[in-house]
């Protein structure tokens, strides 16, 4: 049901023709995930802005360049002029509230969805059995990885491997062999300790059985009504 909710979050979040529906989904996804699941407010507010810093600085760049409508502001240089117009500053409205309500959506999947759960709803849709496992091992894989390189890294900086940019390059590439040998060496400990266990070529999933309630089904489906119908009001903006 959580991804129900959030794939749906995205899906009009991104699809809206108006501001209205992407802030609506951000403003009661990012209540859910800070107040329901409990997310630390600095940790989610850090994680949002990231991607929200990117779309700023494509929307001032869409604020400018897109034409229509009235003036609203202008700024004259000596080799050319720049002017806002209110239909540029309205689209440039919608695009920030898409990459803000999408992103929220995403955060609460990711931050609220226990990653076992992903690969068991892949499995209930027949998703190919290789491909799960395949999806599994590289998804532990990527943790192993990033602790070899954190532990080599602190290595390298606590002999004054980065001190100069001759130095820095040298003990990157450094890094980037060890972690390579260290990645191989990992994989040959996987395999065999999965060898030892009697490995047959499936792995297994446990998974909690989560009762559905009526209730939840029906705040889900209610909230992703509203947020449609506010994604295709008729597409008109208000003075500015």
């Amino acid at each position: 049901m959580k991804l129900l909710l959030g794939l749906g979050g995205i899906f009009i979040a991104i699809s809206a023709s108006t501001p209205y529906s992407p802030l609506f989904i951000a403003l009661v996804l990012s209540y859910v995930t800070v107040f329901r699941a409990e997310i630390p407010v600095r940790l989610y507010a850090a994680l949002l802005c990231i991607p929200a810093s990117f779309a700023l600085m494509s929307v001032i760049v869409i604020l400018f360049v897109t034409g229509g409508g009235d003036p609203l502001w202008t700024l004259t240089l000596p080799w050319f002029t720049l002017m806002a117009t209110t239909d540029a500053a309205w689209y440039a409205l919608i695009i920030l509230s898409r990459a803000i309500g999408g992103t929220a959506a995403l955060l609460f999947i990711a931050l609220t969805t226990p990653v076992i759960e992903l690969f068991g709803l892949l499995r209930s849709l027949r998703i190919p059995q290789e491909f799960i496992d395949l999806s599994m091992l590289l998804y532990r894989s990527i943790f192993v990885l990033i602790g070899e390189a954190v532990a080599i890294y602190n290595a390298q900086v606590m002999r004054n491997g980065y001190s100069s940019f001759k130095g820095g390059v040298i003990a990157f590439s450094m890094l980037a062999s060890s972690l390579f040998i260290r990645a191989w060496e990992r994989g040959e400990e996987l395999f065999s300790a999965m060898d030892a266990r009697c490995y047959d070529g499936k792995f297994e999933l446990l998974q909690s059985s989560n009762d559905i309630r009526l209730r939840d089904i029906f705040l889900i489906i209610l909230f992703l009504l509203v947020a449609g119908l506010l994604a295709f009001l008729p597409l008109s903006y208000p003075p500015l």
